[in-house]
């Protein structure tokens, strides 16, 4: 009997082949094609679906497909142990159909038909283990995002004024007009929730408590990147201060993400960190007004970021679930496959060169120094560039040098044929994707001409970070490591500069503050006194009251009958008496 993983993984397959061959197709002849499909005519209102493809929805669809089917190969292995696979591969492939709908939709309701079933999705993948930390890391992503959901229906609601949900025909208005820019301060706020952007950045490594292969899929090519996607699809709508607001939030994450990925110990977290590193980059140079280049490192990044969750996953898998990088250390003689992988990923990460990572993150250095801005957009940048080599390097020393710190007597082996096919599917494009993505987007090449300093910036800074990300981890017998020695700032650091704090204890605070006083004061205080609790204390009295003549009601009548009698007797009395 084939299972079904392998059922999902051919059908995803071959899918995305056919579409990246339609949109090699479509870049080649230059074309646009929108369909609409008629649903339903109601009085000669009609209501259309309606489907947008070019070269840029086909190309992405494409990389979601072909990196999904990895990820449902390798789950095959990974959640072997899982009596409710089948309902596992189910909700993966929802999230990943939902995503296709919100990347061909060049219409707002069926873009919010996509957006919502990636939030309803992304809830059941996070609760998967189901404990208290999974519940609280869903309820966290599903209530973040509801955020940027309330945005996009207030968006819809506001597209009323121009007579269609089309939002592809209106760019150029939204940009123009006053009255209609508010759109795309709208659509900004929705993409910034779902692609986790200061202030709204605690939810993503929250999320890690879902399955790895699910963590694969949503950090690379889904969940996260689907603010960045819709940005991209709305880039002629924004305004300057808008795209000066989005560049401040982006540089702000990046760094802020770079700096904390740096005093983790959560292999997972840190490469959630990562993600949440680089899509502050594209956010930035989407921003910078760049859209193509943001689209080119979505997809580089996609390709190396599956492959570091993969492995991150292998090792966990093969740790018995053990996520902390101070129990790891000398991997590469036990597992020496899944390190290659690792350490080609991670090396794309950084932007070394040659490899996809590089092709990108390259050229985006490149076309800001040619940009006219100020220093501290330009420094924030390449610091950030430089942390993102400094946590990887962290990264390699923790877990493939040194000792092995995790068991005594553990016969570790690089075990799981499935898993590191799975990886090696996605290897060669870690490779070989960035420069043929290259070629294929850019037909008429960038020439940047730069100064000689600024041209090795991007090396000079990869250098240092790398330098730095060894020093910072160093540890040994007589030697002190750096973090314990500011234990303070490492903690405000390595808590997102107490973010999730303020998304979760600042909210529930005050609420639950202000509903005890409203418990104590007028719950349990004088209203219940002088209302409900007074009027059941009289009611109670009444009803014994009734309850004893009703029990005794023969001898009161009895008793009547007498004092009847006597009153008369004595009624008689007087009257004689007159």
């Amino acid at each position: 009997m084939i299972s079904i993983c392998l059922i999902y993984f051919m059908s995803f397959l071959v899918l995305s082949m056919s579409l990246f061959i339609s949109s090699l197709f479509l870049i080649m002849s230059d074309l646009v094609y929108i369909f609409e499909y008629k649903l339903l005519t109601i009085n000669s209102s009609s209501i259309m679906m309606v489907i947008l493809v070019d070269w840029m929805s086909l190309l992405f669809m494409s990389f979601v497909l072909y990196i999904s089917s990895m990820v449902i190969y390798y789950s095959d292995e990974y959640m072997s142990g899982d009596p409710k696979l089948n309902r596992f591969i189910m909700l993966v492939s929802m999230f990943v159909l939902s995503m296709m709908l919100l990347i061909i939709s060049p219409n707002l309701i069926s873009i919010l038909l996509g957006w919502d079933g990636l939030g309803l999705v992304s809830y059941c993948l996070v609760i998967y283990y189901q404990n208290i930390k999974s519940y609280n890391a869903g309820m966290l992503t599903a209530l973040t995002n509801r955020i940027g959901d309330v945005a996009l229906l207030l968006g819809i609601a506001w597209m009323l004024n121009y007579g269609s949900w089309n939002y592809i025909f209106y760019l150029e208005f939204m940009k123009n007009d006053l009255s209609m820019s508010i759109m795309s301060w709208l659509v900004v706020l929705a993409a910034m929730t779902k692609s986790a952007q200061i202030p709204f950045s605690s939810w993503l490594p929250a999320a890690m408590a879902a399955p790895t292969p699910v963590s694969s899929l949503v950090h690379s090519s889904t969940l996260v990147t689907a603010g960045v996607y819709l940005l991209i699809r709305f880039n002629y709508a924004l305004s300057f201060n808008l795209l000066l607001l989005l560049l401040l939030f982006g540089t702000m994450t990046m760094f802020m993400a770079g700096l904390g990925a740096n005093f983790e110990f959560d292999l997972k977290k840190i490469i959630a960190l990562s993600t949440l590193s680089q899509l502050g980059l594209m956010m930035s140079i989407l921003a910078l007004g760049e859209y193509k280049l943001s689209f080119f490192h979505l997809l580089s990044h996609a390709l190396f970021k599956a492959t570091l969750f993969m492995c991150a996953g292998c090792i966990i898998h093969n740790l018995n679930n053990c996520q902390d990088i101070r129990f790891m250390g000398s991997l590469v003689k036990q597992m020496p496959l899944t390190c290659c992988f690792f350490n080609i990923a991670n090396l794309s990460l950084c932007g070394i060169p040659f490899l996809a990572g590089f092709y990108s993150k390259d050229l985006i250095l490149e076309v800001l120094s040619m940009n006219y801005l100020n220093l501290f957009i330009y420094l924030i940048f390449f610091i950030s560039t430089g942390l993102t080599v400094s946590y990887s390097f962290r990264l390699v020393y923790y877990t493939m040098v040194g000792d092995y710190n995790f068991l005594a007597l553990n016969c570790l082996q690089d075990y799981g044929k499935i898993m590191l096919k799975g990886m090696a599917g996605l290897i060669f494009l870690v490779i070989m994707g960035g420069s043929s993505l290259m070629w294929l987007m850019f037909p008429t090449p960038y020439f940047i001409c730069l100064p000689f300093i600024m041209k090795m910036m991007a090396l000079l800074v990869t250098f240092f970070g790398m330098w730095l990300g060894i020093e910072f981890s160093l540890f040994s017998i007589n030697y002190s490591l750096k973090s314990m020695m500011l234990l303070k700032t490492s903690l405000f650091f390595s808590s997102m500069w107490n973010m999730p704090m303020l998304s979760t204890f600042g909210m529930n605070y005050f609420m639950t503050n202000l509903g005890k006083t409203f418990y104590l004061n007028i719950d349990q205080g004088w209203s219940e006194y002088f209302g409900s609790q007074k009027i059941f204390i009289n009611m109670k009295k009444l009803a014994i009251w009734n309850q004893f003549i009703f029990l005794n009601n023969l001898k009161i009548f009895f008793l009547l009958m007498v004092l009847y009698m006597i009153v008369l007797f004595f009624m008689f009395l007087y009257l004689n008496s007159l």
